[in-house]
């Protein structure tokens, strides 16, 4: 690592006890900073994590965040799943505390070249793809960031030559301050998150982070099919590379061959690790079949555009389960798409109302209590040659800690009924 001696005997309180915080609190820790860590929920989950801290050392507040906590305080280093607007980031600003995201944390101390990838949709896809084009050309990389790897958890092991393929969400992004990759991709733009952003232009503002440090010595890759980023392409300060879908090429391979050109890999060694590439757990994942019935887990679609691509691409008549927490995004969008290949759909969540009013007159609905009940409901519905498909188009909070957790009890669910 770099900087090893940037946050000793530093004061530093770590917002959320998940893996990110968990990791974050510990390799700081290690580095002699003097840390603390709260987080507003309580729960055997939480507690759980508690138990992985390195020491007793480490004070702890759960079940609320308190402004008596954070007061004597040098740097609060806050989990993406706290807006800004909250509580803890005006006592913060009061108290005249810094403020930055474990991502932040991690630029400071590390050495390796970083590809950071951002992006509405394709995040995951892209990231790990770049690193196994980056493995097949015999180089070191570490795969993590957003994708569920915490990237202060890897940076012991790192060193300079390495490589690190980073997903970066927006909320991730918010706090970052002098956050500079090497190479920076935003996929797309559309619209996500508005229950957090007070509009397009604030989300937009988020992404756009990702490129705001770089300078002519960095590389921008942009989707040259989006017209929001050809728009952000004319405030780069670094060399811009375009990308697009092109023959066989899916969006997605395109930004990774771009990524591959930049670091001067081989194309054919990138076409022949896209060939090889199975896909990713809760994206697409087929879990079984049973009596003619396929089952698809398609938990990682947590917007609208990801459940166009699925119904997009399965061609057999749909049982789709659909809803969790909204994130103010427009459900119409894909009511016509919907109308053609489904044959009923099964809501859950807290989004299922909105969800019904605007598949009205076009789709033919169910409710049920939980996914359990769902992946039920949507078997007795179905007929030999019909899929069943879980690509929720929301997010997880609702019903479950994320999006993994919300695929696992889908398959589950899913393999108990097979037996």
């Amino acid at each position: 690592m770099i900087n090893i001696d940037y946050f000793k005997n530093k004061r530093i309180t770590i917002v959320g006890l998940a893996r990110s915080g968990v990791a974050c609190a510990n390799l700081l820790y290690d580095l002699g900073a003097i840390v603390s860590i709260t987080d507003n929920n309580d729960n055997q989950a939480i507690r759980e994590n508690a138990t992985k801290l390195k020491s007793e050392d480490i004070k702890i507040e759960l079940g609320r965040h308190s402004r008596e906590f954070i007061e004597e305080t040098n740097l609060v280093v806050v989990s993406p799943g706290v807006p800004n607007s909250a509580l803890l980031f005006v006592w913060a600003r009061e108290l005249e505390i810094p403020v930055i995201s474990e991502i932040e944390v991690a630029w400071l101390l590390c050495p390796a070249t970083v590809i950071a990838v951002t992006g509405s949709n394709g995040k995951t896809t892209v990231t790990t793809l770049i690193g196994k084009i980056l493995e097949a050309s015999a180089r070191k990389v570490f795969i993590c960031g957003n994708i569920g790897r915490p990237f202060t958890s890897e940076l012991t092991k790192m060193k300079e030559g390495d490589f690190v393929s980073l997903e970066i969400s927006s909320f991730q992004l918010e706090t970052t301050r002098t956050f500079k990759p090497k190479i920076a991709l935003i996929l797309n733009i559309t619209a996500n998150h508005l229950d957090r952003y007070k509009s397009m232009q604030e989300y937009i503002y988020a992404k756009k982070r990702i490129y705001m440090n770089q300078d002519s010595s960095d590389y921008l890759v942009l989707n040259y099919n989006d017209p929001i980023l050809k728009e952000l392409s004319r405030e780069a300060k670094a060399k811009l590379e375009f990308f697009s879908e092109k023959g066989k090429l899916n969006p997605n391979q395109a930004a990774v061959l771009t990524v591959g050109s930049i670091l001067a890999i081989d194309r054919q060694l990138c076409l022949d690790v896209f060939a090889d590439f199975k896909g990713l757990e809760h994206r697409m994942e087929v879990v079984a079949e049973k009596d003619g019935i396929k089952f698809i887990n398609d938990s990682k679609a947590t917007t609208v555009e990801s459940a166009v691509w699925a119904l997009k691409n399965i061609f057999e008549p749909i049982i789709w389960i659909v809803g969790g927490r909204d994130k103010g995004i427009d459900y119409r969008i894909i009511v016509e798409l919907a109308r053609k290949k489904v044959k009923k759909a099964i809501l859950i969540g807290e989004a299922k109302e909105k969800i019904k009013q605007a598949f009205k007159d076009a789709v033919s609905v169910e409710d049920a209590l939980n996914l359990e009940e769902a992946v039920s409901r949507a078997y007795s519905n179905a007929s030999s040659g019909d899929c069943v498909l879980l690509s929720p188009m929301c997010s997880s909070y609702d019903m479950f800690s994320d999006y993994e957790e919300r695929g696992r009890v889908f398959k589950k669910t899913v393999l108990e009924l097979i037996k």
